[in-house]
């Protein structure tokens, strides 16, 4: 897959509504997380209260990201996968190729939600994802995302500004594994994980992305979805 293009100015992206129950879709394809990483900041310092909320659906170059929690990432071999720190919640994880990244750009008080609610809500999508396939997801109290028979499958980090989030989840689908090998998936060791593919589900990207974002934005009660361009 190509990288998509850089993201527009911010200006440009954040888009006037009148309705806040309207979620934007967008699709960035194969991206670089500090490109991405700096257009969620973009578009969150200058959202507006009109500023409709966004889902953003991508995959990353191989990259390892340490969240704020996280105080010793451990010994671990990067094997020329560059490591990040990030200003987001949580601990350390890998992102790579076959892996559904979603971020997410909600106002929280606009909705009246809480970081909670909004985790709750993200995990659940993925639960509906896998129950569509036959598979039992399962949260874990104290470690946020979701599981398949004690494996990871999805991982959550948020963070908030000015009562409105960036970042989201992952959720692995058909992707070489073997980087999580090398680290303490999200600070546990030992921690395994699974994905799409080796359960026996769909790993269209394309479909598992409408079908996350359907589910999550029934969950949070927007009235309309909108496709943006790129």
């Amino acid at each position: 897959m190509v990288e998509s293009a850089q993201p527009p100015q911010a200006a440009s992206r954040v888009e006037e509504t009148p309705d806040a129950d309207t979620m934007v879709v967008r699709r960035a394809g194969l991206s670089g997380y500090d490109t991405m990483w700096r257009a969620m900041m973009r578009f969150t310092h200058d959202r507006a209260a009109h500023t409709a909320d966004e889902v953003w659906l991508l995959e990353h170059h191989p990259v390892y990201t340490v969240g704020l929690s996280c105080k010793d990432a451990g010994p671990f071999g990067p094997g020329g996968i560059p490591l990040v720190s990030s200003d987001r919640g949580g601990q350390i994880t890998y992102h790579g190729p076959g892996q559904l990244v979603a971020y997410v750009m909600v106002d929280l008080r606009r909705r009246s939600l809480g970081v909670r609610a909004l985790v709750d809500a993200l995990e659940q999508a993925v639960i509906d994802v896998l129950a569509a396939g036959g598979v039992a997801g399962e949260r874990r109290a104290g470690a946020p995302g979701v599981y398949v028979g004690g494996r990871k499958i999805a991982a959550l980090g948020l963070r908030v500004r000015r009562g409105c989030t960036y970042h989201g989840l992952s959720l692995n689908v058909d992707m070489d594994l073997e980087p999580f090998g090398r680290i303490d998936p999200c600070g546990y060791r030992g921690l395994e994980v699974t994905q799409l593919a080796a359960l026996g589900l769909d790993t269209d990207m394309r479909r598992v992305g409408n079908a996350l974002v359907a589910s999550l934005a029934e969950g949070l009660e927007y009235n309309r979805l909108v496709t943006g361009d790129w």
